[in-house]
């Protein structure tokens, strides 16, 4: 019976164990455990390198707080700083469109003022011969224009005392308006005769005046005509009449 205990022994289960295993060349395993180890250095050395590329990325998780709060206070302060600069900007912007629009009102205004001057100085080489001649009253640059509303109308003249001005010429002027309202022809006296001592009409020059104003209409009235009429002080009978058409 030994023979039997011993093939219990060898193949039951008291029997030792027996691992299987491939048969794997050294040069293979040394191979395997470099790539390993390659692998892990190369990971390393990646993970170094982000951290110096993005300092940040390190650093943002280990701001304390107080860290936070301090960089928050310092951006509030400078967005405070470019809200100011922004608001003297518009500021200084708006100075500068007001001055703009003043300076170009006053350039439209010497620009109407010169054209004036030159036209009254044109007027003063033509009507204002020096010597002698026989003495009248002349009307020039008669003109009657519609104004900014329908219905308003302003005229402009000049009256000048030609020949031998020895004295002031005194007397007062009238207005004479035609115009058309409802398919009647109507006129209008400026200023009435219950009223022709208004200052505005009264006339006192030795060369020249310029007479000046305006008068209203109703919207719907068509002007015609403007007659000017100037009489010398003491007189009822016109010294001189001049028509205009409305343009």
């Amino acid at each position: 019976m030994a023979w039997l205990r011993t093939m219990k022994q060898r193949f039951g289960i008291a029997a030792p164990r027996v691992a299987i295993r491939a048969h794997v060349p050294w040069y293979w395993r040394w191979l395997g455990i470099a790539s390993i180890g390659t692998l892990a250095a190369g990971a390393g050395w990646a993970t170094y390198d982000f951290g110096i590329a993005f300092p940040g990325s390190r650093e943002a998780g280990s701001e304390t707080p107080s860290q936070l709060r301090q960089t928050i206070a310092r951006q509030a302060h400078e967005i405070g700083e470019l809200r100011a600069r922004l608001a003297r900007a518009e500021r200084q912007l708006a100075m500068d469109n007001a001055t703009h629009e003043d300076l170009a009102r006053q350039v439209k205004a010497l620009g109407v003022q010169n054209a004036t001057l030159k036209e009254d100085l044109a007027f003063f080489h033509t009507l204002m011969p020096a010597g002698g001649g026989t003495r009248g009253i002349v009307v020039d640059r008669f003109r009657v224009q519609q104004d900014g509303l329908p219905g308003e109308y302003r005229y402009r003249l000049f009256l000048v005392q030609t020949g031998q001005r020895n004295e002031d010429f005194e007397g007062r002027l009238q207005f004479l308006v035609h115009f058309v309202e409802n398919g009647t022809t109507r006129a209008l006296t400026l200023p009435p005769e219950s009223e022709r001592e208004v200052r505005d009409y009264q006339l006192k020059f030795k060369f020249f005046q310029r007479i000046e104003g305006s008068f209203r209409l109703n919207a719907d009235a068509v002007l015609k005509n403007v007659q000017l009429r100037v009489y010398q002080q003491g007189s009822r009978v016109p010294k001189l009449v001049h028509t205009v058409n409305a343009t």
